[in-house]
């Protein structure tokens, strides 16, 4: 198929388009540059600089492609709640230029990267699809307003997406690896304080009801979450009418339990500060993949968090 990935020079978009040229796929990417790096488009992979709310350009990207992989978005909690006219613009009102370019040209098939934060807070963990989805931020809630602008495109234009939802991306590939700035992931920021690009690591709050008192959280290494848009975008040519499905990596990992591994990895002490709790930051906050595992045969195969790690070490290092 020829795919258009939108955000394919971010972090995450960059390994989609590196699975889907694998996969034997034509690709454009289409990226602002706004968050992405023109470095990380893949050479196989043909380019259009332009933002998803200039209609001309984004018809004529739109031009003999059979489907879209939808990456383009705001992605920070904090900021979302301070910006969120922001956020509505980039992540709804864009989205949705998006889906009336696809009408206009004819494209039915689309798979959005969307987030395990449209389910706020639940009370049941791991998280499974059938949970409420009640967002505490403006992130969440731009991208489940996308998740149900789908929903009624579908009943009206026929339009089958299936939206996937996780939490973090972690680890890198030989073609894609985190440079968000200012940097927000626990990863990448332990792996600078190693480095001593960073004076050392806050631990914001060690007293949850976890294991070892610090908050777990799904880790899932951008190659397995890459993989899964391209399983999700192979279902829908083959007719699967569409739906959301959780990315998870099973258990999860604590704060504690990532800092330990960059160490081992690392071979280098890591300084850590200890921090209150941060408000609103769940003591867990882990997907089940259980169904996707059922429909898609969809599995993480580096659940190792070590490894996850040690691809990010690796990277940041060439």
């Amino acid at each position: 198929m020829r795919v258009l990935v939108t955000g394919g020079a971010g972090y995450i978009g960059s390994g989609v388009v590196e699975q889907l040229v694998e996969a034997g796929h034509s690709v454009v990417v289409y990226d602002s540059l706004y968050k992405g790096h023109r470095d990380a488009v893949h050479p196989r992979a043909e380019f259009v600089h332009a933002d998803l709310l200039d209609a001309k350009a984004l018809g004529a990207a739109l031009d003999r492609v059979h489907a879209v992989v939808h990456m383009a978005a705001d992605s920070l909690v904090g900021e979302s709640v301070s910006e969120p006219a922001k956020y509505y613009r980039n992540n709804v009102v864009a989205g949705l230029a998006l889906l009336e370019a696809m009408r206009e040209h004819n494209v039915r098939s689309l798979v959005f990267s969307s987030t395990a934060a449209v389910y706020g807070e639940p009370g049941t963990q791991p998280i499974e699809e059938t949970a409420p989805t009640a967002p505490t931020n403006p992130y969440g809630e731009t991208k489940l307003a996308f998740e149900r602008a789908l929903h009624w495109h579908s009943l009206a234009y026929g339009l089958r997406s299936m939206s996937l939802r996780y939490f973090n991306a972690a680890g890198a590939t030989a073609r894609c690896r985190e440079r968000h700035d200012p940097e927000t992931h626990l990863i990448p920021l332990v792996l600078q304080a190693a480095l001593g690009h960073l004076p050392q690591v806050t631990v914001f709050g060690t007293d949850y009801p976890t294991p070892d008192g610090t908050c777990v959280r799904d880790y899932i290494h951008v190659e397995d979450l890459s993989r899964a848009h391209v399983l999700a975008l192979d279902a829908l040519a083959g007719g699967h009418p569409g739906g959301a499905y959780n990315l998870g990596c099973g258990g999860g990992y604590s704060v504690n339990e990532v800092i330990e591994a960059a160490r081992g990895v690392c071979g280098r002490s890591i300084p850590v500060h200890v921090g209150p709790r941060r408000a609103g930051d769940p003591a867990v906050l882990i997907a089940s993949s259980a169904r996707i595992v059922r429909d898609l045969g969809w599995r993480p195969r580096l659940q190792d968090l070590r490894e996850i790690v040690r691809s990010a070490w690796d990277a940041l290092r060439a």
